[in-house]
């Protein structure tokens, strides 16, 4: 928000410089991100206001003229300038040789030359909007005001100091004019004078001329309209170009910069109607048909669709609510009757609109963020005695006001009691009286009701209850809603900085023990020690999304959000595949040719069976990750070959050598995991996850086709209780060295590799046990498979001989023969 110091001071005294202004108001909490100094390059003896006295053609061009400019103390200067508008009697900006001004040609900032143009000399310029480095335009030269003093230094009269507050989303109050003064008022203790709102109604009833009715009371609470006929379009002044050309907005014509001057002033979005385009006189707030075609104000045409919401005449759409106006009711040159529209649209529906139809604009912007109902006709009365001011004609009796759901003005209380707890300061009850008054609040009166009398003293003790406030909500202000809000107030009005360092007003609780958070903190680092990346999505997702999972109940719907943000966050994630997967996705449409390795720690949120609206869901922590694409980075030495369900195993491997677990896999279905390519992993009796390859066809649902992709999860829970059972104990590493024997082993399809190693390892002597080969074809027999592994043999007593490793191996191979059927392969 683009903030004009001198259209700030039409409403509240501004005494300190533009950068102490702007420190403040940061400290305050309204940031001010740069203060831009307009006019520093106008030089006090170079660019001076003049006045045209003659305009002569050029000898040897015709679209070239010769203005000569009265510079004031009797200096004139004759010089060569193309602008179609310059014209004698006007004041303009003189800029003299030696002046620094902005060059369309080369777009910099440069030092004006004198110049022969088609034969004849000009030293200086007379300038348009561009070249003083005010705005864009270039087509004509900046026309002054016929009051502007001839030779006054231009930083004089025109300069300026442009201050850009960086609102955040909650303070919809200062994206206007009049917030940032109520904001400057209470630092400096100034009083705001509000803009008169107050004209002559001397027209027709207005309830005769126009019928208005919101159909649809949900999306649109409140809607207020005036009515003016016999305007004349023209420009409009031009203390209102300059005001809205350094806020960053473009002129276009007496109506439509009215409209956007009070939109900047209020921070309320208006539209004007040519109301003799608008078919029966009637408006109608209604929700868009499905299909329904509509042509906005930039020449676009869009399909609308329910619940997107329209201003419609009898007939069709004639503007897109919260959004922008239609061509079909677009003012010209030849309107004369205006219908102004000032309204209240539901910040939620503006949004979703906005972002179907890609449609940013100043309205959409102010009324996503939620602001009060209560300036639609404030807004409206001034922009109607503007209308009436710059435009002429006849204001109708009245306006029109739909508010179908008339709402007091908020009040909220606070106490000094909630005042010490937050911020350990005690301020008397005048001094928060008189701090939030300067912000525009008003004393209201106690609660007079008896659920108002209960909620009171419930709030505080017999003893606080003469120490707290009842505060009215400025009209302006639509983030004031709790005790805190008020606390907060206080604080950022007096200063953060001026709050004393004290003690807390309560015992600092006693820490307990966080295993789970402790646990996954140690899983993080062992996962990215095994060459994993860690991601973190957003827990809202949608029912689609669920739904390509398999993770969605019909008749166990997930937890849905009260007030999302869009449709696409709406439920709570009941898995986290989905959302690992999208990441994916993601990631696979910029890094095609690359590994990814990525996994995610975060709770899911299953809803109780048979749940009533005030049962909260189960949360669960979960860890998924997936693998996919070439398994090395491309290299001459390096295979190509593409990650798969091993690479997957062995990072958990990785995992459960970390945390001293001992896992078996074995076979088993996941509805989105391929047959054959899963497993189910277990500790004792603790089922911990699984661990497999996805199906094509899941994968096709997040785009991810052309690679095989790996996928595991862990319920975190689980994999504590597996961890807390984990008996650990130490011995002395062995001083002598180990001896190798590999043994190949037929045995049955259906026999795991983890029960052979189970009873390889369970001899005394092995220090360790690796399958490096499976085999099945020529010479092995048919339902059965060639396993081979390496054995390590090693004692902490001796070195092993020859004879004795044969002797152990031979033990092994009959453990395994009795217990699983294996033959030892020849």
């Amino acid at each position: 928000m683009l903030v004009p110091l001198s259209w700030l001071k039409n409403y509240v005294p501004v005494t300190d410089t533009p950068q102490e202004l702007a420190r403040r108001l940061t400290m305050a909490g309204v940031e001010i991100g740069d203060v831009d100094e307009m006019g520093a390059n106008w030089e006090r003896d170079k660019v001076l206001v003049g006045h045209v006295l003659t305009v002569d053609p050029h000898p040897n061009a015709d679209r070239l003229r010769l203005p000569t400019v009265d510079l004031g103390d009797g200096e004139t200067a004759t010089v060569v300038c193309g602008a179609p508008n310059v014209a004698a009697g006007q004041k303009i900006v003189f800029a003299r040789e030696g002046a620094m001004v902005f060059s369309a040609r080369s777009g910099k900032i440069e030092k004006l030359k004198k110049a022969k143009i088609r034969g004849v000399e000009s030293a200086g310029m007379v300038c348009s909007v561009l070249e003083l480095g005010m705005g864009d335009e270039h087509e004509g030269i900046l026309v002054l005001d016929e009051d502007a003093p001839i030779g006054t230094p231009l930083v004089d009269y025109l300069g300026d100091a442009i201050l850009d507050a960086e609102v955040t989303p909650n303070r919809p109050d200062c994206l206007s004019i009049l917030g940032i003064a109520h904001e400057v008022a209470a630092l400096t203790g100034q009083q705001v004078t509000e803009p008169d709102t107050s004209y002559p109604e001397d027209g027709p009833d207005i309830e005769s001329e126009v019928n208005i009715e919101i159909a649809d009371p949900d999306l649109c609470y409140r809607y207020a309209a005036s009515l003016v006929t016999g305007i004349k379009i023209g420009p409009s002044p031009q203390w209102m170009q300059e005001a809205l050309t350094k806020a960053g907005q473009r002129p276009i014509n007496n109506v439509v910069d009215i409209t956007n001057y009070v939109m900047l002033e209020y921070g309320q979005p208006l539209h004007a109607f040519d109301i003799n385009k608008v078919k029966g006189k009637a408006v109608i707030v209604r929700a868009a048909r499905e299909g329904e075609k509509f042509v906005s104000l930039d020449g676009v045409g869009h399909e609308l669709n329910p619940p997107m919401l329209t201003i419609a005449d009898s007939q069709d759409p004639v503007g897109l609510a919260g959004v922008m106006g239609g061509a079909n009711s677009e003012m010209t040159d030849n309107t004369t009757s205006v219908l102004l529209e000032s309204a209240n649209f539901s910040p939620i529906n503006t949004r979703r609109t906005r972002n179907a139809l890609d449609m940013n604009t100043e309205a959409s912007y102010r009324f996503e963020r939620g602001i009060r109902a209560a300036l639609a006709p404030i807004a409206l009365r001034r922009a109607t005695k503007l209308m009436l001011e710059l435009c002429g004609g006849r204001v109708a009796k009245g306006i029109i006001d739909l508010y179908p759901t008339d709402r007091e003005p908020p009040v909220v209380s606070i106490s000094r009691r909630r005042i010490r707890q937050v911020l350990g300061v005690d301020y008397t009850t005048s001094q928060i009286e008189k701090t939030l008054t300067s912000l525009g609040f008003e004393r209201a009166k106690e609660p007079g009701g008896l659920i108002d009398l209960i909620e009171a003293v419930e709030a505080a003790p017999a003893a606080e209850r003469n120490n707290t406030l009842w505060m009215k909500v400025p009209y302006w202000r639509s983030d004031i809603t709790i005790e805190d809000d008020l606390v907060e107030e206080v604080a950022r009005t007096v200063g953060y900085d001026t709050i004393p360092t004290t003690m807390l007003s309560t015992q600092i609780p006693h820490w307990e023990p966080q295993p789970i958070t402790e646990l996954k903190d140690v899983v993080k680092d062992l996962m990215v020690s095994a060459g994993m990346q860690e991601t973190i999505s957003y827990s809202p997702t949608t029912l689609d999304n669920l739904s390509n999972v398999d993770a969605l109940e019909e008749s166990n719907l997930p937890l849905r959000i009260a007030n999302p943000q869009s449709s696409e966050w709406e439920y709570m994630r009941t898995s986290l595949r989905s959302s690992i997967l999208n990441t994916l996705g993601s990631n696979r449409r910029i890094a095609q040719s690359d590994g990814i390795r990525i996994f995610e720690v975060a709770r899911i949120y299953l809803p109780q069976q048979e749940a009533n609206e005030r049962e909260l869901p189960t949360e669960k922590e979960v860890m998924v990750g997936v693998l996919s694409g070439p398994r090395f980075t491309t290299s001459w030495l390096a295979s190509q070959e593409d990650m798969g369900f091993f690479d997957a195993k062995g990072a958990l491997e990785h995992l459960f050598t970390g945390l001293g677990i001992q896992v078996t896999y074995e076979a088993a279905s996941d509805s989105i995991l391929h047959p054959g390519r899963t497993a189910s992993l277990t500790a004792g009796k603790t089922v911990l996850g699984v661990v497999g390859e996805i199906q094509p066809q899941v994968l096709e649902k997040f785009d991810l086709e052309g690679y095989p992709v790996a996928m595991f999860e862990i319920d975190l829970e689980s994999l504590l209780q597996a961890a807390s059972e984990v008996n650990i104990s130490y011995k002395a590493a062995s001083r002598f060295p180990e001896s190798y024997r590999d043994l190949a082993l037929i045995v049955d399809s259906d026999v795991s590799s983890a029960s052979i190693q189970q009873i390889i390892n369970r001899h005394g002597l092995v220090s360790g046990s690796t399958p490096f080969d499976v085999y099945k074809g020529g010479g092995v027999p048919e339902g059965k498979k060639s396993v081979a592994y390496r054995v390590v043999f090693q004692s902490p007593r001796g070195t092993l001989t020859s004879d004795e490793v044969d002797r152990f191996q031979g033990d092994i191979i009959r453990q395994l023969t009795r217990q699983l059927g294996t033959e030892l392969r020849g």
